[in-house]
């Protein structure tokens, strides 16, 4: 694919303003690392503007990223932000408090909390960052006449970066909704007023209709509430996906002792993980069932999955480098998914498509006619199911349990998915040479 694209190749420069970036760790960081990374090999020159990690407010950190992007040029900028500030009052750290998912309500506090950032802080509490970014911006635009430009968020305070380029220069900008603006699922829970409600709509109904265009990482719904804010706007799905390179070069040890079950990435009380660890914890097997976590989970929710589900022996391995988490993924017999109650229309995750990749069969928990859920359905060993389904659940288990050495989770044209093919499709938007 890259020696097809080459013949093409223009050696064109792009602009991407992105808040997260190597060191950061998360799923938010990688859409960009990725497209970049390929980009690159693609032949086309990427200039990263981003803020500079030590003043950031990044929840964590993922050092090992680096090695992807060691060859993209980067300038790094100052940044003024209260989540570091909102971070250590809430939890004694700077870094350990970033809200992630969910809003925490649970005290006349952290209600307090909650109201601040969502009503003084439009839209969102990295604005700080866009006088920075703005000036680094318009820089190295002027300085290597730049006409393609990408900002992504959330943040979507990035996007007003591109909102006021797009006023001084001639270029095509398109704007990447990595998660939804303001319809986005725990808004709801910052005690926004109808004034702030209605600022948030109209910054984004700005951009909407100012951009080049708008990517998303999933059409459907999604884009029918987005045509409602601009009608007359090209929008494209483009999902993310995997990096086959990694995928290949990390090698599957499936653990034989145990019916090993994992889950990486966010969890939080907004998904609906009961019902599956319930049936878990309720059959019979003829080996133990091990369930590993890895990624953000408070020892909260942790301690808690410990005392409710003691049949289940509950390992969590912290916070893991990007490698690391697909190894642990590639080491299950089944892998679990939570979509976040309030956003089954608004998103596919980048972990669901490395899910898919391994092979391992997947079980997520959601909406089983959304996007995501219409998706798995592709799968051999894949579905979503809605919580409530007990005898769904349990049935998709337990063939998981009796074939655990033997089922394989394969999909169709699974290479359309990997990165280098997702990026080639990005660059046919920009060439406007394709709709995806």
């Amino acid at each position: 694919m890259v020696l097809e694209y080459e013949r093409l190749n223009t050696q064109q420069k792009i602009l991407i303003v992105t808040y997260y970036w190597p060191p950061s760790g998360g799923s938010g960081v990688q859409r960009w690392m990725y497209f970049a990374k390929y980009l690159k090999q693609l032949g086309w020159e990427p200039i990263v503007v981003t803020v500079d990690e030590e003043k950031a407010s990044y929840a964590v950190l993922d050092t090992s990223l680096n090695q992807e992007v060691d060859n993209i040029r980067v300038i790094k900028t100052n940044t003024r932000e209260p989540l570091q500030w909102y971070s250590f009052l809430t939890s004694g750290s700077r870094n350990k408090g970033i809200p992630q998912g969910e809003v925490n309500r649970t005290s006349i506090f952290r209600k307090f909390a909650a109201y601040i950032r969502g009503n003084f802080f439009i839209p969102d509490a990295r604005k700080g960052w866009v006088p920075f970014a703005l000036k680094a911006a318009r820089k190295i635009i002027i300085e290597e006449k730049i006409t393609q430009i990408i900002t992504t968020g959330p943040p979507h305070s990035t996007h007003l970066v591109g909102l006021q380029l797009q006023q001084e220069f001639d270029l095509n900008w398109l704007v990447d909704f990595r998660d939804p603006w303001s319809d986005l699922f725990y808004n709801k829970e910052l005690y926004r007023s109808q004034r702030t409600i209605k600022k948030d709509l109209y910054l984004e109904t700005q951009v909407l209709r100012t951009a080049s265009g708008v990517l998303t990482t999933i059409g459907g719904k999604l884009h029918e509430d987005l045509k409602l804010k601009a009608p007359l706007q090209n929008l494209y799905a483009l999902p993310n996906g995997y990096d086959a390179e990694l995928m290949q070069s990390v090698e599957a040890k499936p653990i034989q002792d145990v019916f090993h079950v994992v889950y990486t990435g966010l969890l939080t009380h907004n998904q609906p993980y009961d019902t599956v660890l319930k049936v878990l914890n309720s059959i019979s097997t003829p080996v133990p069932i091990r369930l590993s976590l890895a990624g953000t989970i408070s020892p909260e929710i942790r301690s808690e999955i410990q005392a409710e589900y003691p049949k289940i022996e509950v390992v969590y391995h912290g916070y893991l480098s990007h490698k690391d988490a697909i190894g642990l993924m590639k080491s299950a017999h089944l892998l679990l998914n939570f979509i976040f109650l309030g956003a089954q229309n608004q998103m596919i995750s980048g972990k669901l498509l490395e899910y898919i990749a391994t092979e391992i069969p997947i079980l997520s928990i959601g909406n089983p006619d959304s996007e995501a859920g219409c998706f798995l359905k592709q799968g051999t060993a894949a579905t979503m199911l809605d919580e409530n389904d007990t005898n769904a659940i349990l049935d998709f288990i337990q063939i998981a349990v009796t074939q655990k050495d033997s089922i394989r989770n394969t999909f169709p044209q699974l290479g359309e998915w990997s990165r280098e093919a997702l990026t080639l499709k990005l660059i046919f938007v920009f060439e406007g040479k394709t709709q995806v």
